[in-house]
């Protein structure tokens, strides 16, 4: 039978149904018409309605919870009721769409608002008198309680639904079965090798347009009781898929915080972390690493920064792939090139400009956030308290991106230990280089002075190649100007002096004459990093380009300062000097850890007409985002959330001492950062001796050491 439904027993089926058919009760509601109630055979209500009433739309705003569709997939056509639910993704469709993924609600929804609407404690729109006994009445204690409890359902369903749209964003996949390494002293270690999805622009608001990356990283964690027997559970099961091995590593790890994790920062940029168990060792006291694993963080995490190592890769070769107008203006054609091809290669130039400036550290930074949360146990319900990494290690450009971290994430790493790596954020790109260049001079004379045969020796080199530059077996050419780029290994390890004239020594066949050897050309190919990995010359100085006002642009800071010292001091004008043969008090000066426009001519993995317009318009970029914050550096510095130490090397040719000495002197950013100052060490440090150098940055971050006494 049908009965006319008082406003009284509305408002009672209302409170007393679920939350599912409070949706369907109130968008039965909004349809115009006296309401009538249908009481069937077995007791339970539906309600029609009857031309000539509508009802209020507080009642409407409340059903946007799951979209047009209900929680089962179904979807509802009718088009008269559209206007209920504005915000919400279109169902209709030629095939039905089943599931809870179909019916998502938009980013849009009032779905995601932290408190949702409530019907019975709505106030009225127009702020005016409301008249009538049930407009006037206060909610009785038991509607308050509904309403909480719903509302803290709804807060969860929101929470379980974001979490499972993330972890489905993401995407974590172990690649293989862990691999197990005995390193001696009853140690054991596991390695697994993990990647996730990250998107290239966080900018972009909605999802769906945001181009995604992989990013690999590797996890070395210590084999105890604990963890043993799931461990080896994970290697026998072949048959799980990447992503299922992720998911199966995840609970049974059971992290609820990052504290015993450390994340290590690779130097650079573009370089990815070192393999485990390759270039860095595990047995005791073999590395930084290692010494970590004995201060109780059981998992090292070495991620390969985007664009480099494992991860989504960022060459000449992907580039041709993704932007293959970039490189119409390389293929030989006979006459000028069209108009219209001209214009391709410049819009390519532009985009590809656009893409690479997504990968410097602000975005690395959030990629390591990003790598921790994929490592955590889902949690049932929001979490509140913060869950920082244990410990981060920066080396070099690794150091830049920890300023980065503790610029601009609300929680950085509770422990930050910068090697080599305090970023000139205070001192003018053109003014760090000039000092490093004159560090490198210095450099150079110790060289000489410990192998003075090779004075004479270099310049015969280079005069050669100035009046015949040699082809290389990649394509590429050795010029005077790259053979003196090999200058850049004389700051680093101990033996790098002894290793460099090794190399000068077998470069000719003889010493009377300049006729290289193959071995040596190959040498060229393998001795410079540039080709191999191409940021380290694209985006090597927008690592200074802190945003509009700090060096922005960059405009070829370092190419700048040399024609400026050259100018100058002759005893920098490397054709000059050499052109001195029998002068012996005038060496010709290798070049340090420099970037020049000239490069992609004597680089085949940077040659090009659209690559070289790319690295011209990186140098030339006035719109860099900022990247250090020294207000927030100070301020989780001083507040206790998070310690600092640092190394910072006498003698560095590759960060200036000076510039760094002034972002850690009192008043500075890292005024808390405690320094360890020595010229023990060169900018290698932390690869000849990184258990030594990790033991007492540890110590001096957390007070076991007083350094500076």
């Amino acid at each position: 039978m049908q009965i006319a439904a008082s406003p009284l027993f509305v408002w009672f089926m209302l409170l007393s149904c679920g939350r599912i058919h409070q949706v369907v009760l109130a968008r039965a509601l909004s349809l115009r018409g006296p309401l009538l109630v249908s009481l069937g055979k077995q007791g339970r209500s539906s309600v029609t309605s009857i031309p000539g009433t509508k009802i209020q739309q507080p009642f409407a705003a409340s059903t946007s919870l799951f979209g047009t569709g209900s929680p089962n997939g179904d979807t509802d056509n009718d088009e008269e009721n559209q206007n209920i639910l504005p915000d919400l993704p279109d169902a209709k469709g030629p095939q039905g769409r089943t599931g809870w993924t179909h019916n998502l609600p938009t980013e849009k929804s009032s779905f995601w608002e932290s408190d949702t609407p409530s019907p019975v404690s709505t106030p009225s729109p127009t702020g005016a008198p409301r008249t009538g006994w049930l407009h006037n009445s206060e909610p009785t204690e038991t509607a308050k309680q509904i309403n909480q409890q719903q509302q803290q359902k709804t807060s969860l369903a929101r929470h379980r639904l974001q979490q499972a749209m993330k972890e489905q964003q993401v995407n974590h996949r172990i690649l293989t079965p862990p691999a197990f390494h005995a390193c001696g002293d009853n140690r054991c270690f596991a390695v697994t090798e993990h990647v996730i999805s990250v998107p290239l622009d966080r900018s972009q608001q909605q999802q769906q347009q945001r181009r995604r990356l992989d990013v690999y990283f590797t996890i070395v964690e210590k084999v105890t009781k604990d963890n043993a027997d799931w461990l080896e559970e994970l290697l026998q099961s072949s048959s799980l898929t990447p992503s299922q091995r992720a998911k199966d590593y995840v609970l049974k790890s059971k992290l609820e915080d990052a504290n015993e994790m450390a994340v290590y920062l690779q130097g650079g940029p573009g370089f990815g972390s070192p393999t485990p168990m390759v270039s860095l060792g595990f047995s005791k006291e073999a590395s930084w690493a290692a010494s970590a694993m004995d201060q109780g963080y059981n998992r090292i995490v070495l991620m390969d920064q985007r664009g480099t190592g494992r991860s989504t890769p960022l060459t000449k070769q992907t580039l041709e792939l993704q932007f293959p107008d970039l490189f119409l203006l390389d293929e030989a054609k006979e006459g000028e090139p069209s108009e219209e091809v001209t214009a391709k290669v410049e819009q390519a130039a532009k985009e590809v400009t656009d893409y690479m400036s997504k990968f410097r550290a602000d975005n690395i930074v959030k990629d390591a956030e990003d790598i921790k949360e994929a490592l955590m146990m889902p949690a049932d319900e929001p979490v509140t308290e913060p869950r920082p990494w244990g410990l981060s290690m920066g080396q070099s450009f690794g150091g830049f991106c920890t300023m980065t971290y503790l610029s601009t994430i609300e929680h950085p790493p509770r422990i930050c230990l910068l090697t080599g790596g305090i970023a000139p954020m205070l001192t003018p790109a053109f003014d760090a280089y000039t000092s490093l260049w004159k560090t490198c001079q210095e450099r150079n004379l110790r060289y000489y002075e410990m192998y003075p045969g090779d004075i004479r020796r270099v310049k015969q080199i280079v005069q050669s190649l100035l009046k015949q530059p040699m082809k290389l077996p990649s394509g590429g050419t050795l010029t005077a100007r790259r053979f003196l780029m090999l200058g850049i290994a004389l700051g680093g390890s101990p033996s790098a002096f002894a290793t460099f004239h090794s190399m000068i020594a077998t470069a000719t066949l003889s010493d009377d004459t300049v006729v290289f050897t193959r071995a040596f050309l190959k040498y060229m190919d393998s001795a410079q990093s540039f080709d191999d990995h191409p940021i380290y010359f694209w985006l090597h100085e927008s690592i200074y380009g802190d945003g509009s006002d700090r060096n922005s642009p960059t405009n070829w800071a370092a190419h700048r300062a040399y024609e400026a010292l050259a100018a100058s001091n002759k005893e920098f004008d490397y054709q000059y000097t050499s052109s001195q043969v029998d002068d012996d008090s005038q060496p010709t000066l290798f070049f340090g850890e420099h970037v020049f426009p000239f490069m992609p001519e004597d680089f085949a993995e940077l040659s090009g007409v659209g690559l070289t317009k790319v690295a011209n318009n990186l140098a030339s970029k006035t719109d860099w985002g900022p990247l250090y914050d020294g207000e927030h550096m100070r301020k989780v510095l001083s507040d206790g959330s998070c310690k600092a130490a640092a190394a910072v090397y006498h003698e560095d040719m590759y960060v200036d001492f000076d510039a760094a000495m002034k972002v850690a002197k009192r008043g500075g950013p890292l005024e808390k950062c405690k320094l360890w100052v020595s010229n023990e060490y060169q900018h290698s440090g932390l690869r000849d001796n990184g258990a030594n150098i990790f033991e007492k940055l540890y110590g001096m971050a957390t007070g076991g050491i007083r350094t500076p006494s």
